[in-house]
């Protein structure tokens, strides 16, 4: 069973909900790697092949409930062409975790990766405690496979990251399935905050989800 559970559609609409504590992911990698071909899967549990560039920026958000408290998750979807790149690098800052993702089938969106990192160095600091996970998207595509799951592995050793292999595009074949990627994620973060890891699955429940801002999808 999901970590996450919808909320009967009697619930006052989430827009309304005040919140007791807010948590921030952000997405971000090489422009065509499938972030919100992940981000949609995890929300809607859809894959559409042929998405529209994401523009800037775009974010989901979510109410889960915690030990009677309310906590409000933002997904943050970035673009990963270079002139989008102020834009993104503003959101780093506050953020509670960071999902770096690369194309296991595009070798070069996996050695961007160390550009990725030395750019969240930039801009994140010491006093501000992120979760960073590696998330290597599309291993359903076996016979086009460029990076090992080995080089995926030893990356994030290197650089202390969660690693996961997932597909958006057919999570049942991925050892690990994308929602169980946020909802790990999500655990972490507000086992951080509140301080009380490791958490029960049972503490994480009634989802809602909020209203998207949509200003663009990126290409899966």
């Amino acid at each position: 069973m999901s970590l996450l559970r919808q909320q009967s559609s009697s619930r006052p609409q989430p827009n309304t909900l005040p919140y007791d504590l807010l948590v921030k992911l952000l997405l971000i990698g090489e422009s065509g790697v499938g972030k919100t071909s992940l981000l949609m899967q995890f929300d809607e549990q859809t894959f559409t092949p042929n998405y529209i560039t994401t523009i800037g920026i775009d974010f989901r958000s979510k109410i889960i409930d915690f030990d009677s408290r309310r906590v409000k998750v933002q997904i943050w979807d970035t673009a990963g062409q270079e002139r989008f790149k102020s834009i993104t690098t503003s959101y780093y800052r506050g953020s509670n975790a960071i999902i770096l993702v690369y194309d296991v089938t595009d070798e070069k969106s996996f050695q961007r990766i160390n550009y990725w990192l030395k750019d969240i160095d930039k801009h994140v600091t010491d006093d501000t405690p992120v979760i960073k996970v590696l998330i290597g998207n599309k291993c359903d595509l076996v016979g086009k496979r460029e990076v090992s799951y080995e080089q995926g592995a030893k990356l994030a050793e290197e650089h202390g990251l969660n690693f996961y292999e997932t597909s958006a595009r057919a999570p049942n074949l991925a050892k690990h399935p994308v929602n169980k990627i946020f909802e790990i994620t999500i655990q972490n973060v507000i086992g951080q905050l509140f301080n009380s890891l490791p958490l029960a699955p049972q503490h994480l429940i009634s989802l809602t989800k909020e209203k998207p801002s949509r200003q663009g999808k990126c290409c899966n």
